[in-house]
C-alpha cells in the first residue's frame, strides 16, 4: 500500500500530463472539447481512473469517448515517460456526470424558489385563525381596582 499523499501527488501529475497531451498531442478528429475533471489512483499505484467531461451533445460525447479509448495506449506511454514510478499505472477513462448533476441541482433549486414564492404569497393574504396575539397578558392593576 502506497502513501495516500504519494497517490494524490501522482493523480495530480497524471491529470496534468493527460490534459497537456490531449491539448497538444492527440490529432483525432473525433475528439471534442474534453476537460479532465479528476484523477483517482488506487492505493497500490497500479490503476488510474480519469474522469472527463465533453462539451457538446450526445454524439460528440460518444465520439470523444471512442477517441479516448483508442488513444489510451499512447496516453499511458506519455504518463510513463513523465512520472517517476517503477510501474506505469493503467488508465481508464470515465465520463463524469458533472453536467447532468449540475442540471439536476439547478432544477431542484428552481423548484425550491417557486415553492418559497408560493408560500410567501399565501402568507401575505393569510389571516390569524384566532386572535393576533393568543398569549395571555398579565393583568394591569389600575387605581380604581385597588379600592
Amino acid at each position: 500500500m502506497a502513501d495516500p499523499a504519494r497517490a494524490a501527488k501522482m493523480a495530480d501529475r497524471i491529470k496534468v500530463i493527460v490534459a497537456k497531451t490531449l491539448e497538444r498531442g492527440l490529432k483525432d478528429p473525433r475528439l471534442g472539447f474534453v476537460t479532465i475533471t479528476d484523477v483517482r489512483v488506487t492505493g497500490d499505484l497500479q490503476h488510474a481512473s480519469i474522469f472527463y467531461t465533453v462539451y457538446g451533445d450526445e454524439q460528440e460525447r460518444a465520439d470523444s469517448a471512442a477517441a479516448l479509448k483508442s488513444a489510451t495506449g499512447m496516453l499511458r506511454s506519455e504518463v510513463g515517460k513523465n512520472i517517476t514510478a517503477r510501474l506505469t499505472p493503467s488508465l481508464e477513462f470515465i465520463a463524469d456526470a458533472l453536467p447532468e448533476n449540475a442540471k439536476m441541482l439547478e432544477g431542484l433549486l428552481a423548484e425550491a424558489r417557486a415553492r418559497d414564492e408560493a408560500v410567501e404569497s399565501q402568507a401575505r393574504t393569510a389571516s390569524y385563525a384566532g386572535e393576533a396575539d393568543p398569549y395571555v397578558k398579565p393583568r394591569v392593576i389600575s387605581e380604581d381596582d385597588e379600592d
